[in-house]
């Protein structure tokens, strides 16, 4: 019974030993050393973090990335983007191309006339190529500024307004291409013919960044047929750069270009590629979607 009691007392002292005032195994005076240390220790932890954090946030704009240098510009994407990069239908069964016709669909809604209405937000920058819009530095207190309108119907045959099928069901099938968003960047249309295919040389406008589609391989050019560009001019006119990003133009709308295929060869893999040229347009083979596409389209009869 003793040495129960003594085991007892042990745990007991050593929660509170009140002869020698320790809780613990510590003194009121120890434990208040060790909780000070620790306070100053990680409040200092958290001092340097919050203030390094500052630090980086007054390098940061709320208008611009502060570092693009690993953002390789512009981007070339497309409606419909179906998986793997293609896209194959028949002409005879409208729910093999009816998730192609939705898409190009929700993605022009945006671009509908009664959404550009607002005077405020929206003004009209001409129907022909022209110089960049300027609307002032990022960093200033303009605040919102205004866009230039692109009503859908500048794709004509691709507008949806007239072939609600876009197309396809005709084995004509549109893509709809845009340039991907940069802020503030500025696309320099080529310095001369000479830097652009021989087929692009006889449409081709001053302030446009033009763009032209041919066969993957040159043994299958004669397949591919002929191809009509809609939209302002052959490609993207510069009234529409540059973009100031989402927060100083949140109703943005790039200028856009549609591609209608007359005659690609039926029942058959054919691999198009599509470029964008411009003096400050680079590609690159391990980034496919740099400046350029590639797509494979099979249209089953």
């Amino acid at each position: 019974m003793s040495a129960k009691k003594e085991g007892d007392g042990g745990w007991k002292s050593f929660i509170w030993n009140s002869e020698k005032k320790e809780f613990l195994g510590r003194t009121g005076g120890s434990w208040l050393k060790i909780f000070s240390f620790y306070v100053i220790f990680y409040g200092c932890l958290a001092g340097i973090f919050i203030g390094t954090i500052q630090a980086m946030l007054l390098t940061l704009s709320n208008y611009k990335p502060t570092y693009q240098d690993r953002v390789a510009p512009p981007g070339l994407s497309h409606s419909p983007r179906p998986e793997k990069a293609e896209l194959s239908f028949s002409m005879a069964e409208e729910s093999s191309y009816s998730a192609y016709v939705k898409n190009i669909e929700d993605f022009l809604k945006a671009y509908d006339k009664d959404k550009q209405n607002d005077e405020i937000k929206f003004e009209d920058c001409g129907d022909t190529p022209q110089d960049y819009k300027d609307r002032g530095e990022l960093e200033s207190s303009e605040g919102i500024r205004k866009v230039c309108r692109f009503h859908r119907e500048l794709l004509k045959e691709c507008s949806g307004q007239t072939d609600e099928s876009y197309g396809f069901k005709d084995g004509k099938p549109c893509l709809i291409v845009k340039l991907n968003r940069i802020v503030f960047f500025r696309p320099r249309a080529p310095a001369s013919n000479d830097s652009i295919p021989e087929a692009v040389r006889p449409n081709f406008q001053n302030n446009l960044i033009p763009i032209h589609c041919s066969s993957k391989r040159e043994e299958e050019a004669d397949k591919l047929g002929p191809i009509d560009y809609f939209g302002i001019g052959t490609g993207f006119p510069l009234q529409y750069y540059p973009y100031y990003g989402k927060l100083l133009q949140p109703q943005y709308l790039q200028p856009l270009v549609a591609i209608k295929f007359h005659n690609i060869t039926k029942n058959m893999d054919m691999r198009i590629e599509c470029k964008v040229y411009g003096q400050n347009i680079d590609y690159n083979e391990k980034d496919r979607s740099q400046g350029r596409f590639d797509i494979k389209i099979t249209i089953k009869s």
